[in-house]
């Protein structure tokens, strides 16, 4: 009796193109895309398919539209927000899930910088273009980790349809920064491109390793997964992969947040040192 009352209730509110979205996104988490269909639809929001077509074409316009509010989520962060978040301990996977056990199920992995990563970092203002590009980065980082589904939808939103919603979104959130950072506008394309595709590749690949960790047995951790793989390297022939043996121990100690912040920060040194005046540039000379 609950289930029909909760289910008359939902009835009676207005179905909007919002709610269909929200619950898209929900079922997409959950089952991933070949969940979503719009009879599961229709069953989650206790309507007829009728409805849901007066809002959204087809399974392409409803992907679209999750890829867009996910990203327009994770793009409106303010800076301090996402620092902060970042700051907190990442939610630990529960022992049934498997699908998170190699890459989550350690205690929190922080997001804030090293010492070394802090004291390689020039000085910047509060809420500076570089703080605000870092905040988008972390914001699509978390959303990538949040909705694994993600990913393939951004890669083919960035090939098929760069003229579509999603694109615009990030290229203009990232764009803002590299100009206010100062970059010349000859460059700003190339600037706002590295810095994309590397956030896009890095989530990408951090999702595609947990991906990857779903197939794992369910009480193999992120540690002991890093801690194989460290070991494999650390037995490979020496004369052919001297570089790979060297990092071993680093691949299996690193941080994957972490590293994620000092390859934008890579990024930045970059920009900064390739298209913006040095200080002994700025400096007129002196007068004879």
């Amino acid at each position: 009796m609950a289930t029909r009352t909760r289910r008359s209730q939902r009835r009676t509110e207005a179905l909007t193109r919002e709610r269909i979205v929200e619950a898209a996104v929900e079922l997409l988490d959950t089952a991933g895309e070949g969940g979503l269909t719009f009879r599961a639809l229709t069953e989650r929001l206790a309507t007829g398919p009728g409805a849901i077509y007066w809002h959204v074409a087809n399974k392409e316009e409803l992907l679209d539209a999750a890829t867009g509010a996910v990203v327009a989520a994770a793009l409106a962060a303010e800076p301090a927000e996402r620092t902060a978040e970042s700051a907190e301990p990442a939610k630990s996977a529960e022992p049934a899930e498997p699908a998170k056990s190699a890459e989550r199920a350690e205690p929190a992995r922080s997001a804030e910088p090293t010492e070394s990563t802090e004291s390689a970092r020039p000085a910047e203002s509060p809420d500076s273009p570089q703080d605000k590009i870092r905040a988008i980065a972390f914001g699509l980082f978390d959303a990538i980790e949040e909705h694994p589904w993600l990913p393939t939808q951004l890669a083919l939103q960035l090939s098929r349809s760069p003229w579509g919603s999603v694109t615009p979104q990030i290229f203009e959130s990232i764009g803002r920064q590299v100009r206010a950072l100062g970059v010349p506008e000859g460059h700003w394309f190339t600037a706002a491109s590295a810095l994309v595709h590397y956030i896009l590749g890095a989530t990408g690949q951090n999702a595609a390793n947990n991906a990857s960790a779903r197939t794992l047995a369910p009480d193999v951790d992120r540690a002991e997964f890093l801690d194989a793989a460290s070991k494999a390297w650390e037995e490979l022939d020496p004369d052919d992969y001297p570089f790979i043996r060297a990092v071993a121990a680093q691949m299996r100690e690193h941080d994957d947040r972490e590293q994620f912040l000092a390859g934008i920060d890579l990024v930045l040194t970059g920009i900064t040192a390739l298209h913006l005046p040095s200080e002994q540039d700025r400096t007129p000379p002196l007068a004879t």
